[in-house]
C-alpha cells in the first residue's frame, strides 16, 4: 500500500507542474520588481532541494549536476548572461519524474535515519529520517509554489 506521504508528494507536484504548464521561457526568466529571483529559479530550486533532501541525506546519488546545484541552491540567484541554464521545459521534465523516483527508492525506507547526519532548517527544525526530510519537502515546495503563482500574477 502506498504511504500517505507519497500521495501528498504527488498531489503537491501535480499542482506545481500545472502552475508551470503555461509559463513561457521568457516569462520564466523575468524577475519581478523588489525580488531577487524568478519563476525558473523557484522551479529549479524546488527540484534541487527535493533531490538533496531525498537522495543526498539518505546517502544516495543525486540527479543534479554541479552546475545545476550552483544555479539553484539556497542563496543563489539568476545572473543575466550565465551559460548552460536549463530551460523551463527541461526543469518541468525533471520535476515530472522526480516524485516517482523518490517513491521507488524510499517507499520501504521511510524510517531510515540519515547516514550522512541530520539537518537543521533555517527556521530551526531538526530533520533526521527519510520520512522527516520528505515531509519537509511538502512545506518547502508549497512555499515556492506560492511564489511561482505570485510572480505569474505580477508579470502577466
Amino acid at each position: 500500500m502506498q504511504d500517505y506521504l507519497f500521495d501528498q508528494l504527488y498531489f503537491v507536484r501535480k499542482n506545481t507542474l500545472n502552475e508551470l504548464a503555461d509559463v513561457s521561457e521568457d516569462l520564466s526568466e523575468k524577475i519581478p520588481a523588489g525580488f531577487t529571483n524568478n519563476i525558473k529559479w523557484n522551479a529549479g530550486h524546488i527540484y534541487f532541494i527535493q533531490e538533496k533532501f531525498s537522495f543526498h541525506f539518505a546517502g544516495e546519488e543525486m540527479n543534479a549536476t554541479e552546475e545545476f546545484t550552483k544555479l539553484f541552491c539556497p542563496g543563489s540567484k539568476p545572473i543575466k548572461g550565465r551559460k548552460n541554464i536549463p530551460t523551463i521545459l527541461e526543469i518541468r521534465e525533471l520535476l515530472s519524474n522526480q516524485v516517482e523516483r523518490v517513491e521507488k527508492t524510499f517507499k520501504h525506507r521511510l524510517k531510515e535515519m540519515s547516514p550522512v547526519g541530520g539537518y537543521t532548517t533555517s527556521k530551526g527544525l531538526q530533520l533526521s529520517s527519510v520520512e522527516e526530510f520528505l515531509s519537509f519537502c511538502l512545506y518547502h515546495e508549497g512555499m515556492h509554489f506560492e511564489k511561482i503563482k505570485l510572480f505569474k500574477k505580477m508579470l502577466e
